[in-house]
């Protein structure tokens, strides 16, 4: 009699409505959860240093291509209208612009944002989340040259 009841009311459009508003709830908590952003500080930047420089660490080669997220500051951009800036470990008054990746600072990543963002003030923490890559590049359109940065990338104010 239960079984009966209860296949009644599994028809009845409402219901078939609520259990479609579940499934989704759930493929959504579990695309959420697949593609949240792994937690990274700029002391997991670098292995060691050896030889030839700093040599990345296995968390940045494992990360490489996902989306992690990082707290710091935002050093002053080269040019207002830039797309994109430097997070710094510390608070910094002048841009640490690198001419070449063998004066990389180990404690900097570059950020290229999605879409323009306002640029905070350099002394107020942020918190960056944005796909990570590794390697000397150098962007074509500044000419800035990195080692370590974030691609389609925001920030927030905590």
């Amino acid at each position: 009699m239960i079984c009966l009841c209860l296949r009644k009311a599994l028809k009845a459009p409402s219901a078939l409505f609520l259990w479609r508003l579940c499934g989704a709830f759930l493929i959504f908590l579990l695309v959420s959860l697949v593609q949240a952003a792994e937690l990274m500080t700029f002391d997991e930047f670098y292995g060691k240093t050896g030889v030839l420089g700093f040599e990345f660490s296995e968390k940045v080669k494992r990360l490489s291509g996902k989306t992690v997220r990082i707290k710091g500051f935002m050093a002053p951009p080269l040019k207002a209208e830039s797309q994109f800036f430097v997070l710094t470990r510390a608070p910094m008054a002048l841009c640490p612009f690198c001419s070449s990746d063998a004066d990389w600072p180990e404690d900097i990543l570059v950020v290229y944002l999605t879409k323009r963002q306002t640029f905070v003030q350099n002394s107020r923490q942020i918190s960056v989340e944005g796909i990570l890559e590794y390697g000397s590049w150098t962007d074509p359109e500044s000419g800035f040259v990195s080692l370590l940065r974030l691609r389609q990338a925001s920030f927030s104010t905590p």
